[in-house]
């Protein structure tokens, strides 16, 4: 499992994000998430610099606007921790415990 994508939070912003290449307006994150302004601002940085994602700032008019996109190690990344999660949901329960014992 990937420590940095574990956290719920930007485990969240990951699985958004990886439905593919295209950039995702800030505030649809927050909105699909649930996170305010401020949590996805600090989990999507911490994930920027770690490279798992892209974000690029621009505006429509006169409003700023923030986008953001998973890159390919993200994407990586993120596949690699949804299968040792598919890989815990798949493990036989131990045998040998015996919780009454």
């Amino acid at each position: 499992m990937d420590p940095l994508i574990h956290p719920l939070p930007k485990l969240s912003i990951c699985a958004l994000l990886a439905a593919g290449p295209q950039w995702v307006e800030f505030r649809t994150v927050r909105e699909a998430t649930g996170l305010s302004d401020s949590m996805v601002a600090k989990h999507s940085r911490a994930l920027e610099d770690a490279g798992y994602i892209d974000i690029r700032k621009g505006g429509i008019g006169r409003r700023p606007r923030t986008w953001l996109r998973m890159t390919p190690l993200g994407q990586a990344r993120y596949g690699g921790h949804l299968a040792a999660l598919q890989q815990l949901l798949q493990r036989e329960p131990d045998q040998d415990t015996n919780p009454d014992a």
